[in-house]
């Protein structure tokens, strides 16, 4: 249908799919695949590059300003793709998305880590956020490829533009950057290299890149899988993953709730996850229709969302108990080990499909979940460090002496 679109077409005024073409010519080189995939991989891989300085100046400046940096780059971008009219700009728009996130989505986890300093509040906080990660990702591809069709290709652009404009405004009514003093006389955050070398850290980054490596290499590939292998159509490809927000948000339920009655197996219900993950992962090619692919994919998700919601409270818990508790930097390592993931995923994923099978790519997921399972046992006895010794617990334990010291107190108290 490209070469019989009207010259003149303008791709946002309608949903006809036949002016695509007219606005994103294919480019010469001919393997539209490898440019559609190092497209995606752009985000994941300025995000992974930034993070580790994204990390060290939230710990320095605070969480509140870095948020608002980055959602104003991400309305840059996102506005950018709105108009983009080839391939570079959105190559462009693509990475500095990556970029906005690394502030935003760090510095946003962090900020919440550090507001709910106990359990299981803070559990209860995470797993909310997550939950809501989970229904802009899994959403994604409906709510895109609707409007796209009705409403044409600028009007999916804007409505998220205009959402992070709206975040930001709410982050300046609720909570301004500069609003308290308490960033001037606050503990100096433990240097990034010295929490990527802690053990216990490092277990719980690679547990994060593993869970996520299915999702990341299964949503460049499914789609394919699913036309070749069942015949699927364009709306059930698209709704794929749609099935599997509904398990994510009862994973996080579970977990929370777990977590605040046997706050100690943290690690049990991380290595459970995985372990769903892995056998759900090997089930994905017997899969022969629709119906059938979603319940391995529903067991992909919710697996994700006990590893998450399990361990993403156990690395604020972790630099509590054994650094400073600043939290930017240990959540750009979580970051970091998301990023890895899907900075491989629409890259390596594919040619592995190529060179090896589909079946194969999802039993080597799948058994990497479950091997690295048992490796969480080393968190079993996290939860018996104490707390107290936190540079920050202390100082609240012997009683305000500084400013900062004051206003923790007046916030714990609130």
């Amino acid at each position: 249908a490209g070469p019989s679109a009207p010259a003149g077409g303008n791709g946002s005024g309608g949903g006809n799919r036949s002016l695509l073409p007219a606005r994103y010519p294919p480019a010469t080189g001919g393997n539209e695949d490898v440019q559609i995939g190092v497209l995606f991989a752009s985000k994941a891989m300025l995000q992974l590059l930034v993070n580790p300085l994204s990390g060290t100046l939230i710990d320095r400046v605070g969480y509140e300003v870095p948020l608002l940096a980055g959602l104003a780059v991400m309305f840059l971008s996102t506005a950018t793709f709105a108009f983009a009219e080839n391939y570079a700009t959105l190559f462009a728009a693509r990475s500095l998305q990556g970029l906005g996130s690394a502030f935003a989505d760090t510095a946003g986890i962090a900020l919440i880590a550090d507001r709910y300093a106990e359990e299981p509040a803070r559990s209860r906080a995470l797993g909310t956020a997550l939950a809501c990660i989970s229904f802009g990702s899994l959403a994604a591809p409906p709510f895109g490829g609707v409007l796209y069709e009705f409403a044409g290709k600028r009007v999916p652009f804007l409505v998220l533009a205009c959402v992070c404009l709206l975040d930001g405004l709410l982050l300046l009514a609720l909570a301004p950057p500069g609003a308290t003093g308490a960033r001037a006389n606050m503990p100096v955050g433990t240097p990034i290299h010295r929490l990527m070398v802690d053990p216990y850290i490092a277990v719980v980054a690679g547990a994060l890149a593993t869970c996520n490596i299915p999702l990341a290499f299964l949503e460049p590939t499914i789609a394919n899988w699913m036309k070749d292998s069942m015949g699927a159509s364009e709306w059930e490809v698209g709704l794929t993953w749609l099935p599997a927000f509904f398990p994510h948000v009862l994973g996080v339920y579970v977990t929370v709730q777990l977590a605040a009655a046997y706050p100690h197996l943290q690690w049990f219900y991380g290595a459970l996850g995985m372990a769903i993950i892995g056998a759900s992962s090997c089930l994905v090619p017997a899969c022969r229709n629709f119906g059938q692919v979603i319940i391995p994919l529903c067991g992909i998700c919710f697996g994700i969302a006990l590893v998450d919601t399990a361990l993403l409270p156990t690395l604020a818990f972790l630099v509590d108990v054994r650094h400073v508790s600043v939290y930017g930097s240990v959540y750009a390592i979580a970051d970091i080990s998301y990023s890895v993931a899907y900075a491989l995923g629409p890259i390596v994923a594919g040619q592995i499909v190529h060179t090896m099978g589909f079946a194969q790519l999802n039993l080597g997921m799948g058994l990497a979940n479950v091997l690295y399972a048992p490796v969480l046992l080393f968190l079993k006895n996290v939860c018996q460090m104490k707390p107290s010794n936190s540079e920050r617990n202390i100082l609240l334990e012997e009683g305000p002496k500084g400013l900062y010291d004051t206003i923790k107190m007046e916030e714990r108290k609130g």
